[in-house]
């Protein structure tokens, strides 16, 4: 049944309250045919505690005689997850809500996404604490949350805005880690549970879209603002969501950890490789040989080392198994145990290996005789690089299998395929200004096989470690 509205001829506002998410009404003062109205909507629980009539189907105004009844029916719609907002009028012309004649509800119910389920999932599952915070009703609320995942059991923890406005801080960090709901919130209440989860030394990430959401999301350690939200939400915001997805969070995890992850990479790469060059200046001399590097080779080597190596480093592809494992704490090391036991055991083998190659006559039977030992100079130049080489392939993976997803990273093949092109050159073509002669089969043969025992003995590190100390990551 519709009620049927006379057309009005004129309509101007005299006032109007814009809505507040504090008072969670907004009202308008209007002047219709020389007659002055308000009209108001807003929350239904406010709206309808200043109601004591309605509308029926015809435009007549009846008593509310059963408000336990349309209490009820309102409950069974917000507990499918449908928002109510309630609309009403009075003749009385003073701006406040005073006596109001119900006019009806509005019912919206906003669809949630398929992929919504699956991201709120992702995210969980790599140790983040999801928490929804909205200024629905509860029942409203707490359907949606189950339906998106963010609520699970009788455990989780859901509060109106009134619940937490009366708890103190300690109480609220006690049950912070069971929190999943903040219904009926209010701006304030965003920024508060931010600073609450920072005190708990967490990592926070706030998202919103409106301009009372700024303090909050700059608050955050990583605010999210959506592609459709204010120009103040986005300014204070640190990454803005384009597509106005929680997808997009999940992604922007994955490649944060991935990101970590390549510096990493980057970092054992290039301390075992300085390590192995700071030890072989340091002793060389010691044992013989008082250039083991020439100035110009060692330009090259840390064009390999830094350049380079960060270029290949930086192309490593995100991995959905990097989303299973538990987030890194605020005060994370940037050098964690595992990487320094690579460090310094590979670095350890690769200085013992470059004064092997010098130093015994086992290494020196395979090269030609010369007066300044160009030949094994050579071999050693190209034995240093090679070796960085295959640490780059022992640096990329914690897997015995170094060539685990080594496809994904077509950048790091091409760097890799540069260099080894660049050194063959240097070894065949550099003459006085590298310090390089051509080597023989033989001798190219016996640099490249020494070089490469770096990769068997870090997989027999790995396999010792994992036996020892069970699966670790970088």
């Amino acid at each position: 049944n519709y009620i049927k509205v006379k057309r009005r001829k004129s309509v101007s506002v005299i006032k109007e309250k814009l809505f507040d998410s504090k008072d969670k009404y907004s009202m308008v003062l209007l002047e219709e045919d020389g007659k002055k109205i308000k009209y108001v909507k807003g929350a239904y629980e406010v709206i309808l505690s200043h109601c004591d009539r309605y509308l029926d189907q015809n435009g007549m105004k009846r008593l509310i005689l059963h408000p336990d009844l349309l209490q009820n029916e309102i409950d069974k719609v917000t507990s499918n997850g449908i928002r109510v907002i309630c609309v009403a009028y009075s003749e009385d012309t003073s701006f406040s809500l005073g006596s109001l004649i119900l006019i009806g509800f509005l019912l919206i119910k906003d669809d949630v996404r398929k992929e919504s389920r699956d991201a709120v999932k992702k995210i969980q599952d790599a140790g983040v604490q999801v928490v929804m915070v909205t200024g629905d009703y509860k029942e409203t609320a707490i359907s949606i949350a189950r339906e998106v995942g963010i609520v699970k059991s009788k455990e989780d923890i859901v509060l109106t805005g009134e619940e937490f406005h009366g708890m103190g801080d300690d109480e609220l960090k006690n049950i912070f880690p069971k929190l999943r709901v903040l219904s009926r919130a209010l701006p304030d209440d965003k920024s508060r549970l931010v600073q609450i989860a920072r005190e708990l030394n967490l990592v926070v990430g706030m998202t919103g879209d409106g301009v009372n959401d700024a303090i909050a999301l700059r608050r955050a350690d990583v605010g999210f603002s959506m592609g459709s939200g204010t120009e103040v939400s986005k300014e204070a915001s640190d990454i803005i969501i384009m597509d106005n997805n929680i997808l997009s969070i999940e992604k922007a995890i994955l490649y944060g950890r991935t990101i970590f992850k390549s510096i990493r990479k980057f970092i054992i790469f290039q301390l075992t490789v300085n390590m192995c060059a700071v030890g072989v200046s340091v002793i060389g001399p010691f044992v013989g040989v008082q250039t083991p590097v020439t100035v110009i080779q060692m330009l090259w080597i840390n064009m390999v080392m830094d350049t380079l190596a960060g270029l290949a480093f930086s192309y490593e592809r995100p991995l959905i198994e990097y989303m299973d494992e538990p987030p890194k704490k605020r005060n994370e090391n940037i050098i964690n145990s595992y990487m320094f036991q690579e460090i310094l055991i590979t670095g350890f083998y690769s200085v013992f290996l470059c004064i092997f190659f010098l130093k015994s006559s086992f290494i020196h039977q395979f090269f030609r005789v010369s007066i300044s030992n160009q030949y094994l100079m050579t071999a050693f130049f190209g034995l240093f690089i090679f070796i960085s080489i295959f640490n780059s392939f022992n640096a990329r993976t914690i897997r015995l299998n170094i060539l685990k997803d080594i496809f994904n990273n077509k950048v790091f093949l091409l760097v890799i395929l540069f260099v080894v092109m660049v050194q063959i050159g240097m070894i065949y073509y550099g003459g006085s200004l590298f310090r390089t002669s051509g080597l023989t089969l033989r001798e190219f043969v016996v640099m490249f096989l020494t070089a490469f025992t770096v990769i068997p003995f870090d997989m027999i590190r790995k396999y010792i470690t994992k036996k020892i100390k069970g699966n670790m990551e970088i």
